[in-house]
């Protein structure tokens, strides 16, 4: 039986919902778009099939999860976040940069899986340095492709290709993570920028750890 903390307030019964382990980053994987439960299992590669498929009924019963199909040629069965579960997002984006101020990114923890990282991006991203900047781009991130729209301080993420992107980055994200914020310069990596080079090298620069 589902544990709860047995206090009307409201953030413990958000934690009745979302404060079993391994929970909060099921919603995590999720937030990006939907996904196979294959694909859960290689954003989270420490976590068990039995675990996982566990927190999945647990979400869904609970409403911040749902269950869909891929339209046709793919037909996948898929997980989803509900409206409900979407909403999630500003707290996940806020734990990350409250996390990353304690610890950012330790290297004994290994490379951010790719969800983890455009996520980071979101994260720690600084309209103030964004100040100006109107452009779209495309990152190529392995063998995934997202889109980023910088326009009036705000940076969207979207889980596609660009539609006429000003600058295409393509990088593995260990690299690209190293550029980030691991002081590697991005003469010395294997970073690709096509198109307009100096958009796409502001763009890197947008996501300064928190002090």
């Amino acid at each position: 039986m589902k544990r709860s903390y047995g206090d009307p307030c409201g953030i413990a019964r958000a934690l009745d919902v979302i404060g079993e382990r391994w929970a909060l980053l099921v919603v995590r994987e999720l937030l990006l778009g939907a996904k196979r439960f294959t694909d859960l299992r290689a954003g989270l590669p420490h976590l068990s099939p039995d675990v996982l498929a566990q927190r999945l009924r647990e979400l869904e019963q609970a409403g911040v999860v749902r269950r869909g199909k891929l339209p046709p040629p793919a037909g996948s069965r898929v997980y989803e976040l509900t409206e409900w579960g979407r909403e999630l997002e500003p707290v996940v984006l806020g734990l990350g940069r409250w996390g990353s101020r304690r610890a950012p990114f330790p290297s004994d923890h290994g490379e951010l899986g790719v969800d983890s990282l455009v996520l980071a991006l979101k994260t720690l991203f600084d309209p103030a340095s964004a100040a100006g900047l109107d452009a779209n781009f495309e990152l190529r991130l392995g063998e995934q492709a997202f889109e980023a729209r910088v326009e009036d301080g705000r940076l969207d993420v979207s889980r596609r290709a660009a539609r006429a992107p000003d600058a295409i980055i393509a990088a593995e994200p260990g690299t690209l993570q190293e550029v980030l914020w691991h002081g590697r310069s991005l003469r010395s990596a294997d970073v690709e920028i096509a198109g307009d080079r100096r958009a796409g090298a502001r763009f890197l620069r947008l996501f300064p750890l928190p002090n």
